[in-house]
């Protein structure tokens, strides 16, 4: 998905802003969870298809808590600033191998095929969720245009 970077910025009126916000924040954070979903899809799909692999160790993708830093640490109060200053280049999905040390079978594996299905799911419908946020926001945007 492209990254959409414009700054719409409204007159300014006495020597103050009165409308000034980028309109692609959402848009470009929303753009970052779904790559980071898409890539957790990804390892939970290699995660089924090694599950009768010996010894191989399951992975996961963490996002959301870099998110959850990048809006926390953020020394604005509104949601809407704190997302416009995240720098989303710095948002990076971190794929890491879940108990690495841990194994409840015998061949050393990790994988419980229920577990990653129900993951899968979870996460599918979340990237469809956000999909429609994005739609959304396109649909707001053409509102707006006419």
């Amino acid at each position: 998905m492209r990254r959409f970077c414009v700054q719409a910025q409204f007159a300014e009126r006495k020597g103050k802003n009165m409308i000034r916000s980028d309109t692609f924040d959402y848009i470009n954070l929303l753009d970052k969870a779904m790559d980071a979903a898409w890539v957790r899809n990804e390892a939970i799909a290699n995660n089924i298809s090694n599950a009768t692999t010996p010894n191989y160790k399951r992975q996961d993708v963490d996002f959301e808590s870099e998110l959850r830093k990048a809006l926390k640490y953020n020394r604005y109060e509104s949601m809407d600033d704190k997302v416009s200053n995240v720098r989303t280049s710095r948002l990076e999905p971190r794929i890491f191998t879940d108990y690495a040390g841990y194994s409840y079978r015998m061949d050393g594996n990790n994988v419980d095929i229920d577990i990653e299905n129900v993951t899968l799911a979870a996460n599918q419908i979340k990237y469809n969720g956000m999909m429609q946020s994005v739609n959304e926001q396109f649909d707001n945007l053409k509102a707006v245009m006419k």
